[in-house]
């Protein structure tokens, strides 16, 4: 006991964070950081130093421009209203992703796409859980569990937005997250951050020293010499300097199950300024990937990602640029696409001795339903909330790999599942994600529990989800998975309330898509708002 006291003394308590690298990953962690631990406002004695050490030459990678609608929360929890947001990150509405050709080819008959909306199935206090009743007929014949249960597609297909002009930030009737310009996202949140009282540096990190116990002593630069904190914070990407680099942190790759480590991608611009803009992905389904194609203000975002061991550089480029000539029209506008090489997969730990790392340096899995943004986020909010004031990390970084392993592998599922339950066998992509060899044991497992019962609550655990049950709902079903479900009317004896329930679901729809603005009218009221209310404080 005496020892450990000693040892528990002689512990420095941690005063000093140094954040290696910018982007969305960086300044978010130090935007949460600097909130939560009250940086601005902290007196000398208390307060807990954060700087933030970028290069002027490294830039932003920007896959993903995609969010899940976790970020409304993390938005607000850091002191972002929502009109400077989607003002200045030429942000618009997503309320889900559609999903193109997955099922089944091109030009197969059968239905083509499938929704995977935010809002969850409709549920009225007291009411009946509507999946079972859907997967007995309630909901009429041929309608998907996605537009059955949520009227969220009707508003979406109408090209509505989720909410209405004059509700508060961050809330509507419906479900939504957000598409945004990476690159303008990382400059409001570096704004935003050295507000709250983060320290910038703009210095190129040369290499990593390490000290006698095998933790990081300080990072070298070039421009301003040796840096030292109590916490490292590696936000450099898929380089990975510190937790990989510099203390050998194992990398799990996921290849095995997830096939696609190419990205090309391209902006677009629209044919007219007023052109209408979907508020959601639109996800289609190609020989060997998928493409995904995010509506912003101005342009639109699009890109192929691939296997490369299923086609080659110079066909996915034509891949993409048919794609493009196809949705835009004849067009003079030159289209060179950035090539990405995406290596998939995470590290088996993120926290050793006193770093931790957050986004592309911990992990990567594919753009597919936004998780690249959701991990920084789950990340942040983790090594913000477990903070270890006392300098004792060993047991927080315990939790905190086990938390962001498991979440990992839960992500991992969920997106194969995506690609294990299509009906295409028109290229070996396809054949090959089919084969139960590429499906983890742990989807296996849940997908041969869903064969004679829908996804229950119970078989997710809350604090490891990205994804909440509804999500998996959606996907399963709009994949068109069979579930052969005991249609005993002792154990479901509610199909009437269930079959007006979908009746009213269906109605209401009708009622939601006259009252929402459109989707274009909804984003400029919002930058007129944020400008307006600028041009105030000017004045003031």
């Amino acid at each position: 006991m005496p020892s450990q006291a000693k040892s528990y003394l002689e512990m420095k308590p941690i005063s000093n964070v140094l954040i290696v690298g910018g982007g969305t990953a960086g300044w978010l962690t130090a935007a949460f950081l600097a909130r939560t631990l009250g940086t601005a406002s902290a007196t000398s004695a208390n307060r807990v130093r954060i700087t933030l050490v970028e290069s002027q030459e490294i830039g932003i990678i920007g896959v993903g421009e995609g969010t899940f609608p976790s970020i409304r929360g993390t938005l607000s929890a850091i002191g972002i209203d929502e009109a400077r947001f989607v003002r200045e990150c030429n942000a618009t509405f997503k309320q889900g992703i559609k999903f193109v050709d997955w099922v089944r080819p091109q030009g197969a008959p059968g239905i083509d796409h499938y929704f995977h909306p935010f809002s969850m199935p409709s549920q009225r206090q007291g009411g009946p859980e509507l999946l079972p009743y859907w997967l007995q007929g309630a909901a009429g014949a041929g309608v998907p569990f996605a537009e059955a249960a949520t009227m969220q597609k009707h508003v979406a297909d109408a090209l509505r937005g989720p909410k209405r002009m004059d509700d508060g930030d961050f809330l509507g009737p419906m479900n939504y997250a957000y598409h945004f310009d990476a690159a303008r996202f990382a400059t409001m949140l570096g704004e935003h951050a050295r507000s709250l009282g983060v320290e910038h540096i703009l210095a190129t990190v040369e290499r990593v020293e390490l000290d006698d116990d095998g933790a990081i002593a300080s990072v070298i630069t070039n421009e301003r010499g040796a840096l030292t904190a109590d916490l490292y914070i590696d936000c450099t990407g898929f380089r990975s300097a510190l937790i990989g680099d510099a203390l050998g942190a194992p990398f799990h790759k996921v290849d095995d199950a997830l096939f696609v480590d190419r990205a090309l991608a391209v902006q677009v611009h629209y044919p007219q300024p007023d052109s209408p803009i979907p508020s959601y992905t639109i996800s289609t389904a190609k020989e060997a990937g998928w493409i995904w194609d995010i509506g912003l203000q101005q342009r639109r975002g699009v890109g192929y990602v691939y296997s490369s061991r299923h086609t080659d550089d110079s066909r996915a480029e034509q891949v993409l640029r048919d794609y493009v000539g196809i949705t835009t029209g004849p067009t003079k506008e030159d289209i060179s696409p950035r090539m990405l090489k995406l290596n998939v997969g995470y590290r088996e730990v993120h926290w050793i001795k006193n770093c931790v790392a957050v986004g592309l340096s911990g992990g990567f899995l594919e753009p597919l339903e936004a998780s690249g943004i959701g991990l920084i986020e789950t990340a942040a909010y983790l090594v913000s909330f477990l903070f270890p004031h006392n300098g004792d990390t060993e047991p927080v970084a315990r939790i905190f790999n086990d938390l962001m392993r498991q979440r990992y592998e839960r992500v991992v599922d969920f997106i194969k599942m995506h690609y294990c339950l299509t009906q295409r066998s028109d290229s070996q992509f396809w054949i090959d994600n089919a084969d139960t060899r590429s499906i983890p044991a742990s989807l296996r497992d849940k997908l041969a529990m869903w064969r004679c019962r829908p996804p229950h609550r119970l078989d997710f655990i809350t604090d490891l989800e990205m994804y909440p049950p509804s999500s998996w709902q959606y996907v399963l079903y709009g994949m068109e998975f069979q579930t052969a479900i005991n249609a005993n009317p002792v154990s479901y004896p509610r199909f009437e309330e269930a079959r007006k329930e979908f009746a009213m679901i269906a109605q209401v729809a009708q009622r939601a898509v006259t009252d929402l603005p459109s989707h274009r009218a909804l984003v400029e009221h919002l930058c007129k708002r944020h400008h307006l209310a600028g041009s105030k404080l000017e004045s003031a």
